[in-house]
């Protein structure tokens, strides 16, 4: 089976231990900035897809790990982007109302 995915990096070692024979490479800079975008969409679509509660906390749980390796490639601090976070929450708030904006006219 052929994956060609990012995966966390205990993962080759679990399918090891489970006497199977794997195939890896360690992703270039370009390769890798693919492979995290990629991943990070395939966890959003998998918490969007989630059917309860304990599988939706581990999707959530997953795109904040792709983030924080995000954060690390780009070299920008978790501190920054909580800062970032708390300005943009300042200027516009956060989703607490359930605002849906049906049309601007």
């Amino acid at each position: 089976m052929e994956y060609n995915k990012l995966v966390r990096d205990f993962i080759p070692q679990i399918i090891i231990d489970e006497w199977k024979k794997i195939q890896t490479h360690i992703a270039d800079d370009i390769e890798y900035w693919e492979a995290l975008k990629n991943k990070l969409q395939e966890e959003v679509i998998e918490a969007k897809e989630s059917v309860n509660n304990k599988k939706l906390l581990e999707e959530l749980a997953d795109i904040v790990e792709v983030i924080y390796a995000i954060l690390k490639y780009k070299w920008y601090s978790i501190e920054e982007l909580e800062k970032t976070r708390l300005e943009k929450r300042e200027k516009r708030w956060g989703f607490n109302d359930r605002i849906i904006l049906e049309k601007v006219y």
